[in-house]
């Protein structure tokens, strides 16, 4: 299941797991006894392969979007402990959600672990990438894009280039795949 139905699912469930319930966000569905179970498998394919690449610098976040992806995001950094702006190309009145023309410098500095969960970047678009000031990143940086294809997306390019960390979504989305047959199968 992927953009835009991982939360359009949810109303349509019988049962949901504590992550789609506060995540608002399904993309794996069993089938058992005529009803529908949903889950979550993002989440562990997120948490999984964000963490090996965690440091100290990295406690606060920006999450690049809003969607369904995103909540899985917003779920495991609350589960790790990691402060977070989200990030639209929109303005809202949430709290904690900025627009892109509100990243300063300071953000920059202040935020150094950046993860995309739009799919600006991806293939066909591969010329496209988030709108943030690459220029102020650094080594201490972390930038995660849920992207996997291409490999290498304009945005870690970017972030490669001034020396951050980068890591494409190729292990997240295995790692929930994983998590999918495991659930399917009664592992």
């Amino acid at each position: 299941m992927t953009i835009p139905y991982k939360k359009d699912v949810v109303s349509h469930l019988h049962i949901c797991t504590e992550a789609v319930e506060k995540t608002g966000a399904c993309n794996c569905i069993k089938i058992k006894d005529g009803k529908l179970i949903g889950y979550n498998t993002d989440v562990t394919g997120f948490e999984k392969s964000l963490t090996p690449h965690l440091t100290a610098a990295h406690s606060k976040a920006l999450i690049l979007g809003t969607g369904g992806s995103a909540a899985a995001v917003e779920f495991v950094l609350n589960k790790l402990a990691i402060e977070f702006l989200f990030v639209s190309r929109t303005r809202n009145d949430v709290a904690n959600v900025i627009t892109y023309d509100q990243i300063s410098n300071e953000i920059i500095d202040n935020y150094r672990l950046i993860i995309n969960t739009s799919p600006l970047g991806m293939y066909p678009n591969v010329d496209t990438c988030p709108d943030i000031p690459y220029d102020c990143l650094t080594f201490e940086h972390y930038l995660y894009d849920l992207v996997y294809n291409p490999q290498l997306t304009l945005f870690l390019q970017k972030g490669a280039e001034k020396g951050a960390i980068t890591k494409n979504g190729s292990d997240m989305l295995i790692i929930q795949a994983e998590e999918s047959w495991k659930i399917w199968n009664n592992e």
